[in-house]
């Protein structure tokens, strides 16, 4: 319990401190406060934690690793400039824009101060990654269903596996690939029950009709059924890892451990659902 609680306080020492950077009085009357991928917040921090490195290095990797993601979600949020728009949505794009560069900045300028120049380099790796496999994934340019779920798990890990290079620590890397990838797939795939539509499987669906004549506008659906098969088995074969690796690794605290036990149930809840309607 005493390690649970000393975990726990950490964890909302660091996830303060990164509040405050990010916090800004003038965007924050235009542009709401990013959200903290909480999820990518526990795997990072449990993962650095585990290694007994100085407390300090561990809240400065993680910070950092953060603010760069947060970074990369908030260029996400970025509209397309639209015929027409008033000036009121023109200044927050504009502020949305300036928000993302903000957040970098933060983390250069952290990491510079602590001279962790390699660190640098590598984060920056990763962030070219994860732009190239955004290209292949937002504009449906994935040739195949391979393609398109690998890239998945760049743009979800890659950040993070390259904090794990830069420790020259390997056995973490298929834990946090795999989960964040299963996440992700959950996500999708609820959006898709309630909206009718999300990125995966906007891809997923050309590219189970490139060749045919079908339209997109005509996809029945016993296809899309086809679509949601795709992703348990990739989200299947993914949790056999994430369970297989979780037994070699130690250092795994509580709260990661629960974390994971709701990604578990996370993954049979969907399942559940889709073996009910048969």
């Amino acid at each position: 319990m005493i390690a649970l609680q000393d975990f726990e306080k950490k964890l909302t020492k660091v996830r303060g401190s990164l509040e405050r950077r990010l916090s800004h009085s003038y965007l924050q009357q235009f542009v709401a406060s990013p959200p903290i991928d909480e999820d990518k917040l526990v795997l990072l921090y449990s993962f650095l934690d585990s290694l007994g490195m100085e407390e300090v290095r561990t809240e400065t990797y993680t910070i950092t690793a953060m603010l760069l993601q947060i970074a990369l979600d908030t260029h996400e949020l970025v509209r397309e400039n639209t015929p027409g728009e008033g000036d009121d949505d023109r200044k927050v794009r504009q502020l949305t824009v300036l928000a993302g560069v903000y957040y970098s900045g933060l983390y250069y300028k952290l990491l510079a101060e602590t001279e962790e120049i390699k660190l640098i380099d590598m984060l920056a790796a990763g962030v070219r990654t994860i732009n190239d496999k955004k290209i292949l994934v937002y504009r449906q340019e994935a040739k195949t269903i391979e393609v398109l779920m690998e890239s998945l798990k760049e743009i979800e890990g890659s950040l993070i596996c390259k904090v794990a290079d830069f420790c020259e620590v390997s056995t973490w890397k298929d834990l946090v690939i795999e989960s964040l990838f299963v996440k992700r797939l959950l996500r999708e795939e609820k959006q898709f029950i309630e909206t009718g539509a999300s990125i995966v499987f906007d891809s997923l669906r050309k590219l189970s009709l490139l060749n045919s004549d079908q339209s997109l506008q005509h996809v029945t659906k016993e296809q899309d059924k086809h679509l949601f098969e795709i992703c348990e088995r990739y989200r299947e074969f993914s949790i056999n890892k994430i369970i297989e690796t979780r037994k070699k690794l130690t250092g795994i605290n509580h709260v990661l451990s629960q974390w994971l036990e709701t990604l578990l149930g996370e993954h049979q809840s969907m399942v559940n659902i889709f073996a009910e309607e048969g």
